[in-house]
């Protein structure tokens, strides 16, 4: 089965969040799970947020960031590239799943699932999961 996280699922993975234990024990009983291109900017992006906002420091910034890019290396989370057709299928989900008010990023993550064959999708984000249960997946909510 393959189990594609979206990055609001996966800060859980590396913040002390709400649902975080929980999203520990789901990755936990995987062997590996996928995200994408996109989660790895996104959760850069998150962290450098965060850390301007305050919510941490500079070396908890680097600490998340050195352990994530561990997590890849030893491939506990598998990395998937975005061609060019995904943005395609996004914009198609769009017209698809016209009655979920999708954001950009948010059809490219279940463009990029839909695409590598993913059963399920973990996810922190109401919209995200009615969206994927809408396509069909398996759905693990983290809210």
């Amino acid at each position: 089965m393959i189990a594609y996280l979206d990055t609001s699922a996966l800060a859980k993975w590396y913040l002390n969040e709400p649902f975080s234990e929980q999203f520990e024990d789901y990755v936990r009983s995987r062997p590996s799970s996928d995200i994408s291109r996109l989660t790895v900017v996104e959760l850069r992006s998150l962290l450098a947020r965060r850390r301007r906002a305050g919510d941490f420091g500079k070396s908890v910034e680097r600490r998340v960031l050195s352990t994530f890019q561990q997590d890849v290396a030893d491939g506990a989370l598998h990395v998937q590239p975005i061609g060019d057709e995904r943005f395609t299928d996004a914009m198609a989900l769009i017209d698809r799943l016209s009655r979920h008010p999708l954001r950009t990023l948010d059809a490219l993550h279940l463009a990029i699932a839909e695409g590598i064959g993913a059963d399920e999708l973990a996810t922190a984000d109401r919209t995200m999961a009615a969206a994927a249960r809408a396509l069909g997946f398996g759905v693990r909510r983290f809210y």
